[in-house]
């Protein structure tokens, strides 16, 4: 949950609930697939429930991503086509956001678009160290100081997302 945690930080209170509104709940059954290697996606989603496999075209596990996890990041940075297939490890939830959507809320928002592709980039960082070997690198105090508050943040995103799906 600590990528999503990074990303919520930094967001305010306004942006969760513009998030709350402008995503789609959509349920995946296990074995599922959300995203294709090399087919374009239109959508950045949030784990809100269950558990994702993240492989090579050629079937090597890459990542298991579990509740809070975000996915679909490189391919909204960097408008490539994902070079890697997402499925469904467990009956799962994810809160989809359509990328249109959200760069259009970035024109007419621009803190919010500061605050968002400043989480992004902290979260690709963290996420590349990781991969290099750091180990479990630590975050800069300003980011751990939001973490309670994200967390509290994703907790009222899934709470506003089944009272709105009930």
């Amino acid at each position: 949950m600590r990528k999503a945690l990074i990303i919520l930080g930094d967001l305010d209170d306004r942006d969760i609930g513009w998030l709350a509104r402008s995503g789609v709940v959509r349920t995946l059954a296990a074995g599922e697939r959300l995203i294709d290697a090399g087919r374009d996606i239109d959508h950045l989603y949030f784990v809100t429930d269950g558990k994702l496999r993240v492989t090579t075209p050629g079937g090597v596990q890459l990542a298991i991503l579990e509740t809070g996890e975000v996915v679909g990041e490189m391919s909204f940075v960097g408008k490539r086509k994902p070079t890697a297939n997402v499925t469904a490890l467990t009956d799962s939830r994810v809160l989809a956001i359509p990328r249109a959507t959200m760069i259009a809320e970035f024109a007419l928002d621009n803190g919010m678009a500061m605050r968002f592709y400043h989480a992004l980039a902290v979260f690709l960082s963290d996420r590349l160290q990781a991969m290099n070997g750091e180990g479990d690198t630590d975050l800069d105090d300003s980011i751990l100081d939001n973490l309670t508050l994200a967390g509290d943040r994703f907790l009222r995103l899934i709470a506003r997302l089944e009272r709105r799906n009930s």
